[in-house]
């Protein structure tokens, strides 16, 4: 039998999967079950479009609630407090900047189930990330990027 995946996450990020798992649910579903009854009313199912976009929504919501309730069932929630204040970790904001003189840049560290880059959270298994776990204010680190270059990043602060 194989191992279920595990989905490490603060316990903000599953707070969030649960109340997006509770609106799933609790309106979308009747929402999208009404309009699928209205849809049926207008008779001829093959050619009319609102009942099959109404289907497919439902479809997407069904798979949705699936895969928060595997990611809820399976977390596993990180403590930051289990590292050193100043060592980079899942949950923790970090503060860096490209040597040899580029501006700082923020970012929380989270899991993938979280990540949002354009609200500052990337994922623990981002290129960047992954280089920073476990180093500490100070340090100087090589970022292997996907397009095969390394950079250098100085941590700047941890939170």
């Amino acid at each position: 039998m194989s191992e279920e995946k595990t989905f490490p996450m603060t316990l903000e990020g599953k707070t969030s999967l649960e109340q997006e798992l509770d609106n799933l649910i609790a309106v979308q579903r009747p929402e999208i079950t009404k309009r699928i009854q209205i849809a049926r009313s207008y008779g001829d199912l093959s050619e009319n479009s609102e009942y099959q976009s109404a289907k497919d929504e439902q479809a997407f919501v069904e798979g949705r609630i699936q895969t928060i309730r595997k990611m809820i069932e399976n977390a596993e929630i990180i403590d930051v407090a289990d590292t050193a204040s100043d060592e980079v970790s899942l949950g923790k904001t970090v503060t860096f900047k490209e040597l040899p003189d580029e501006e700082a840049e923020t970012y929380t560290i989270v899991g993938s189930v979280e990540a949002d880059p354009l609200s500052g959270k990337i994922s623990n298994e981002s290129p960047m990330a992954n280089a920073l776990i476990n180093h500490k204010v100070g340090d100087t680190v090589d970022v292997p990027l996907p397009n095969g270059i390394n950079i250098k990043v100085e941590i700047l602060s941890v939170k």
